[in-house]
């Protein structure tokens, strides 16, 4: 049973959570990972939060942290700084009940819209994206250098909220 929740940076188990999304980070990002201390710094902010998914299994107390969504919200604008999901749990649907979780947060915090930047050679993670009704917006050239291989294009992708 998959179970989303907001990271307190008070709980007790917020470091051993932490470096498990620098573990799937150091897998699922291996030219740009966010590390231990890079996220510790980051969350704070009182602007970041962190949404974790864990698999509970058989009604332990030891869950494992199979997804992340480190998002930063100010004022009306939030912005997806860092997702991912473990490999082995991918294509499972987590990244959809992320953003499902992630939209009713944003919807309460009255966000009118959220950004994201993908490598342009992320075809799965932009047909998410675009399914989850972000659009293109902006093409940044040429943004990620990678020695000895071509550039690639930053795309700035952005899901605009209606308000209700």
């Amino acid at each position: 049973m998959l179970m989303i929740k907001i990271l307190s940076t008070h709980s007790a188990d917020f470091e051993q959570v932490l470096q498990a999304v620098a573990d799937i980070e150091a897998i699922v990002q291996p030219q740009d990972a966010w590390g231990f201390q890079t996220l510790v710094e980051s969350l704070k902010q009182d602007s970041m939060h962190l949404l974790i998914v864990y698999e509970q299994k058989n009604n332990s107390i030891n869950n494992t942290v199979t997804g992340y969504c480190l998002y930063q919200v100010i004022f009306e604008q939030a912005e997806i700084l860092r997702i991912g999901t473990h490999p082995d749990y991918q294509r499972q649907g987590i990244a959809s009940q992320i953003f499902a979780r992630l939209n009713t947060e944003l919807r309460r915090d009255q966000v009118e819209s959220l950004l994201l930047e993908v490598r342009a050679d992320n075809t799965p993670a932009i047909a998410l994206y675009e399914q989850q009704e972000f659009a293109l917006i902006h093409k940044r050239k040429g943004y990620y250098q990678t020695p000895h291989q071509p550039a690639i294009d930053a795309l700035i992708m952005q899901r605009l909220y209606v308000r209700e």
